[in-house]
């Protein structure tokens, strides 16, 4: 029978877990805190537990890890991780360091169901869905390789991992249980402590899910649009044809979230499809009562898709109709590209990694 794994019990779960073992509720707050510590992955190291219950511990349950199995760093710096989980499937994460931070790229699942026609994942198919432990676990793992000349706020906690940007493989949402637990391991402060202010979802659009998301955590929605024309969202992405233009922008409207906070729309420009100035005057139409920031996200080529990037000239121009009807418009440049770990270059060698920072300043 497989060992239990603790990092999948949120604080509230590992308690109800002590006492079931007879334990008092304070046990499981206690386990709960070593969990998330830098090196902790022996339970002979929780030192104010009592030799029994290390020893009932080790009987039953275990401290799960993900060591890297390839780590590839971009001539920009970009980090792009590979871990092989127990089954031997393979995911990556992507390290986006910067002067003054360090972003953190996470998969929500192997593989990706939805489809989308400009991104490599989604050629892959759908494997599965990661737990709570593993989506927390690729968190640790780059804590504890980064070194410490990249420590730039010197909160060891972390690693000092300023953001989060669940971009990684995979529908974050459609792995919604799992996604909710990690999110209440990672923002815990007995967990990873990360403010929800330091966290964005990106979905591309599952609209059902997107109203409680909001109700349950308090973090940043970044949404993936490309297009609010339905035929050519379609085109790019089939999950238009069950959830709509209209039915997503109404869920992005009565989307809750904290005051001063913004939605954060995602839009790949691609060369002759959806770059035009009919396009982006069409996008501002739609957006015009959504509170929202852009960000334009130039095309990455690759061979396997038959896309283009737009040029310098027209990425500029379809930015200046949006900022002249009012919005907030950042150009987003994905870094990592020659280790494939740039926006919609992760297949099985992975990753989706872009500089999408809902309090980013513009580039």
């Amino acid at each position: 029978m497989p060992k239990i794994d603790l990092k999948n019990f949120t604080r509230a779960g590992l308690i109800d877990y002590a006492k079931e073992l007879g334990w008092s509720p304070f046990r499981g707050t206690q386990i709960f805190s070593w969990l998330y510590r830098p090196g902790i992955s022996d339970f002979t190291q929780m030192t104010d537990l009592a030799k029994v219950a290390r020893a009932e511990l080790a009987k039953g349950t275990r401290i799960s890890q993900l060591v890297p199995e390839k780590r590839e760093v971009s001539e920009d710096g970009t980090i792009k991780y590979a871990f092989r989980l127990d089954d031997g499937q393979v995911i990556e994460s992507v390290l986006i360091p910067e002067e003054d931070r360090n972003t953190l790229c996470v998969s929500s699942q192997v593989g990706c169901a939805m489809g989308c026609q400009f991104c490599l994942t989604g050629t892959m198919g759908f494997k599965r869905n990661l737990t709570p432990a593993e989506i927390i676990n690729q968190i640790c793992a780059v804590r504890d390789d980064l070194p410490l000349e990249m420590c730039n706020c010197g909160d060891r906690r972390n690693g000092c991992i300023n953001n989060l940007v669940f971009m990684g493989m995979g529908e974050p949402l459609a792995n919604f249980d799992n996604l909710l637990t990690a999110l209440e391991i990672l923002m815990d402060p007995s967990g990873l402590d990360f403010s929800g202010r330091r966290v964005t979802v990106s979905t591309c659009g599952l609209v059902p899910r997107m109203q409680e998301l909001g109700e349950r955590t308090a973090i940043n929605l970044a949404v993936s649009l490309h297009s609010v024309d339905n035929r050519i969202r379609s085109q790019l992405m089939p999950v238009n044809d069950k959830y709509p233009v209209e039915m997503l922008l109404e869920a992005c409207r009565n989307y809750p979230m904290p005051n001063r906070r913004m939605i954060m729309f995602e839009y790949i420009l691609i060369k002759g499809l959806n770059d035009s100035d009919a396009d982006a005057r069409q996008l501002a139409r739609k957006l015009s009562d959504v509170r929202c920031k852009i960000n334009l996200l130039p095309f990455n080529p690759c061979p396997e898709l038959p896309y283009e990037q737009p040029s310098r000239n027209r990425i500029l121009a379809f930015q200046k109709i949006l900022w002249d009807a009012g919005f907030t418009v950042f150009i987003r440049f994905s870094r990592g590209g020659d280790i494939s770990a740039a926006c919609g270059q992760l297949a099985s060698r992975v990753g989706v990694v872009e500089q999408a920072l809902a309090e980013d300043e513009g580039v």
